[in-house]
């Protein structure tokens, strides 16, 4: 059974925990709220990480095409939207 994090700090979080939380955060269907009960990470924290662990232009680029994007959010999405972000989370965790 997955257990969650309460708000983990980026020095609390493990390599293979920052890797996931960053592959995560690229992907479009990942929700910011998946990865928080995934890792325990808020969405601002997320974005604290990327600042620190991506090179600037990447980062610039990261909040350039989040920024608005209605997948990334649950509560934006639409109803058309069928996939579960939960099985794009799970499958990616596994290779972390």
């Amino acid at each position: 059974m997955l257990q969650k994090k309460s708000t983990a700090t980026r020095t609390e979080l493990s390599q293979g925990d920052i890797s996931a939380v960053i592959q995560m955060a690229w992907e479009d269907r990942t929700t910011f709220e998946t990865i928080q009960e995934r890792i325990g990470v808020s969405e601002s924290e997320v974005i604290k990480i990327m600042r620190a662990e991506l090179q600037p232009d990447s980062f610039k680029l990261w909040r350039k095409r989040m920024k608005g994007r209605a997948t990334k959010h649950r509560a934006l999405r639409s109803a058309e939207m069928k996939f579960s972000d939960h099985a794009v989370a799970d499958h990616r965790r596994a290779n972390c």
